[in-house]
């Protein structure tokens, strides 16, 4: 049984050029709650994915100002988590959870 709270601290994958490149190395790029620490994170994927991380980088984005219609907006801020998965380990983000 998966704790619940594990759910609130992914929110999605990231899949752009770079996270695909990063793929290669065992490497899997993650949008994780502002508040979501390293450990927490470790926990979650292990948790969802069944899989041995061996490490965790964050990194937050700050939102870029933009104008929509004249109006001028802010987009919010992302924390992401670049997670490094053991030898022989991996994830299918296409799939989904």
């Amino acid at each position: 049984m998966t704790d619940l709270r594990h759910y609130d601290v992914i929110v999605s994958p990231v899949i752009t050029e770079k996270s695909t490149m990063a793929s290669e190395a065992n490497q899997v790029v993650f949008n994780v709650a502002r508040k979501a620490t390293k450990p927490e994170i470790k926990a979650a994927i292990e948790a969802l994915f069944s899989v041995k991380v061996t490490a965790v980088n964050t990194l937050v984005r700050k939102g870029k100002v933009k104008r929509f219609r004249g109006t001028i907006g802010q987009q919010s801020d992302v924390k992401k988590a670049v997670v490094t998965l053991a030898d022989g380990q991996s994830i299918d983000v296409a799939t989904g959870l």
